[in-house]
């Protein structure tokens, strides 16, 4: 297989994955969970067990949608200042939060509106502490 043959399943595969992705509901939104390195910046290689447990725990995700309830509330008590996070922010949120979903190895989870407690420009070397 070609070096193009591989980037046209690559498309392919994230086009499927883009159709399959569930629209959140009321005030939840829809983040993506970033892959988790096959090696450490040392070169050491990481078992798949460690990976998998780190996804499950990442504090670190991508805000891909958020549902049509979202940050509205009359009267404003809960969220005074504004939304906390809009789509396109890399956020931060409490470990384990929010349901997990996994779409062609692909991992997401659905989260309300309350569990994001940053946004950061980049989450590259964000770890929980």
């Amino acid at each position: 297989m070609s070096d193009k043959n591989v980037v046209e399943f690559s498309e392919e595969k994230e086009k499927k994955v883009a159709s399959q992705l569930p629209r959140p509901c009321s005030y939840h939104i829809l983040v993506a969970l970033p892959e988790q390195e096959e090696t450490t910046e040392g070169g050491i290689y990481i078992p798949d067990n460690v990976r998998e447990r780190e996804e499950m725990g990442g504090i670190t995700a991508y805000v891909l949608a958020l549902g049509p309830s979202c940050y509205v509330e009359t009267p404003q008590r809960k969220f005074p200042s504004g939304a906390y996070c809009e789509v396109g922010d890399w956020i931060i949120m409490r470990a384990y939060s929010g349901t997990r979903l996994d779409i062609h190895g692909k991992k997401f989870r659905i989260i309300t509106d309350d569990v994001p407690q940053a946004i950061v420009d980049d989450p590259r070397g964000v770890v929980r502490g």
